[in-house]
């Protein structure tokens, strides 16, 4: 699954060197600045790092490999924050969360289950993309009395049941070197794809430097390996896939029509699992709750209602 270390340090680079992109709404100028106060929770051995932004119903948003709580792209953030209140939060081991960080989604899975009680949310909804919808997966399965609704992003059901994107992609997936070469799993390879990618970066380089996300970019490579390795634990069993039958929470899940991340072969395998989920797909490869990120806010309202 996607992991942004290479994609943040180019992000990293354009804090020195500028990146293009215009702010793509210029009515938002001149409104009241939001700036992410970073707040942090002792759970056992580990200290997790969070922030908290919007009003309404709390929806917790887990990120995928690699990925810190500041890699949402800002433009979808603001958009969910208009009708939720987003706990957006680095898992152990990951950016500014201390701990070793668990060796399986399953136990991760157990670590949020404690975060929501520590927070002391009262079954809030849960937004997984990419490896956080494994957590996600995990999370309902294992604790179903802690969370409202459940979403699922560019995420599979693992085992075999897993359909996985060409043997190139993978690679890159599991190990980037090339910070233009992770955004092509991001974004589609034509012209519009990447003037969208080039906007995302830049506008994570303003959001970080404004404070409006915090400037939490840097993961640990030891960290990093053992998500990865979690990664491979999940393609070995069905034992995911088989309990996903027993789900009785409402489900929305969503996939992109170009991914080659994680095609969308898994969004529908997902939802004819889950009990009564949804399905939706959107144009886009594996960012397109980002870059189709008007009509994935829609489709999570329409669930929501």
């Amino acid at each position: 699954m996607f992991k942004a270390a290479a994609l943040v340090a180019l992000a990293l680079a354009c804090l020195g060197s500028g990146c293009s992109g215009q702010e793509e709404n210029p009515a938002n100028r001149g409104r009241p600045h939001f700036e992410a106060g970073v707040r942090f929770l002792d759970i056992g051995s580990s200290r997790i790092a969070y922030y908290r932004r919007g009003i309404g119903r709390p929806l917790l948003m887990m990120t995928g490999t690699g990925s810190t709580m500041s890699e949402w792209d800002p433009a979808l953030i603001r958009l969910l924050a208009r009708e939720n209140r987003l706990i957006l939060f680095d898992y152990p081991g990951i950016g500014l969360s201390s701990g070793r960080g668990p060796g399986s989604f399953g136990s991760i899975a157990d670590e949020v289950a404690s975060f929501i009680d520590h927070l002391g949310l009262k079954r809030p909804d849960v937004l997984g993309w990419s490896m956080g919808g494994f957590v996600a997966q995990q999370l309902a399965i294992r604790h179903p009395g802690k969370l409202h609704r459940l979403v699922l992003a560019g995420t599979n059901p693992g085992g075999n049941r897993a359909v996985l994107g060409p043997r190139w992609v993978q690679q890159i997936d599991s190990h980037a070197k090339s910070d233009r070469a992770a955004l092509k799993l991001l974004y589609p390879m034509n012209r519009r794809g990447r003037l969208e990618g080039r906007r995302f970066l830049g506008r994570l380089v303003r959001s970080s430097e404004s404070g409006e996300i915090p400037a939490d970019f840097r993961v640990r490579e030891e960290s990093r390996a053992r998500q990865v390795g979690a990664e491979d634990g999940w393609l070995k069993g069905n034992r995911n896939w088989h309990r996903l039958g027993e789900l009785s929470i409402p489900a929305l899940v969503t996939g992109g029509r170009s991914d080659l991340t994680t095609p969308p072969g898994n969004a529908r395998r997902l939802a004819s699992r889950i009990p009564r989920a949804r399905l939706q797909l959107f144009n886009g490869a594996h960012a397109f709750l980002f870059s189709a990120r008007h009509g994935f806010t829609q489709a999570l309202r329409n669930f929501f209602d």
